[in-house]
């Protein structure tokens, strides 16, 4: 089991990613690395495969009942849609466009997103170990058979089953949540997603929608930065603070470098107001030439 990060990928081969923190999903179609944070996140450059994978994925789970019953607007049903409002945050060069289809912008403060990174990679780290002690070659996933005992089949499986990234995180989440620890990492770190909710909270009393860039850099070279995690995680400091604060957002093309490497606008709108998000996406879209056009390989 590997783990990747969709958000900044798709981002940078322009391709559209919707992304929804709350549990609509249906859970034999989707296993769960952290159950607040890491939900399903369908990305494509049609509408229509989204909309199918966003259908296949709501419909209720009766054996979950921490699945939340809400109706999310089809993209189908947003061809007729026109654009109200909206607040800006980076993206300079793409504000006029939005302005011209009646957007109204103003640039907001989201003071405690500077804290999103390592509050995400703790909370992340914290739950992605818990959830993934299943996986111990028993009952869920993969088993390595080549074993003499119970304890080696333990070691070999895991080892063996999970990539890099995957055994990174369980050792961290495993460390922030030990007896010594709990307090001073995880109950913080959640402390401060409350803060970072509260921010988004208090920009959408008065706005429908935040736009930021997806990722601070182009697309990397493969293998530029896995020598340094860290680095790596940074790119992520747009993006992550979504999931902490729990609103949904969609990444969509919106240009290229002057070396030609795409770059991705970052839509969020409030919990289950999936209908501005498609609708702002969508006038955008259909006012720029981004999500037709390919970077040269």
């Amino acid at each position: 089991m590997s783990l990747v990060s969709k958000d900044i990928p798709l981002a940078e081969i322009t391709l559209r990613k919707y992304e929804k923190p709350y549990n609509l999903d249906k859970r034999d179609l989707v296993k769960k690395l952290c159950l607040s944070i890491g939900l399903l996140q369908p990305g494509d450059s049609r509408d229509v495969i989204v909309d199918v994978l966003l259908t296949l994925t709501e419909n209720k789970e009766p054996l979950d009942s921490k699945q939340i019953e809400e109706n999310v607007i089809s993209t189908r049903k947003l061809n007729n849609l026109e654009l109200k409002g909206i607040a800006s945050s980076n993206i300079r060069r793409q504000i006029k466009r939005l302005k011209d289809l009646g957007a109204k912008e103003r640039q907001v403060s989201l003071p405690h997103t500077e804290y999103a990174v390592p509050v995400y990679y703790i909370v992340a780290t914290a739950e992605a170990s818990s959830n993934l002690a299943r996986f111990d070659g028993v009952q869920y996933g993969f088993r390595e058979r080549d074993t003499k005992n119970l304890i080696e089949m333990y070691k070999k499986t895991r080892g063996i089953g999970f990539g890099d990234e995957a055994k990174r995180r369980i050792i961290l989440g495993t460390f922030v949540l030990s007896h010594g620890y709990y307090d001073a990492y995880y109950l913080r770190a959640l402390k401060v997603r409350t803060l970072i909710k509260r921010d988004f909270d208090e920009v959408f009393k008065d706005f429908d929608c935040i736009v930021t860039p997806t990722s601070p850099t182009p697309a990397f070279k493969i293998g530029e930065k896995t020598s340094d995690p860290l680095k790596m995680y940074l790119s992520d400091i747009y993006t992550i603070s979504v999931n902490l604060a729990g609103v949904p957002a969609i990444s969509i093309p919106c240009g290229f470098t002057k070396s030609g490497l795409p770059v991705g606008l970052q839509i969020i709108a409030k919990p289950f107001q999936e209908e501005m998000l498609y609708r702002v996406a969508h006038a955008y879209e259909q006012a720029t030439p981004w999500h037709k056009m390919k970077p040269k390989l």
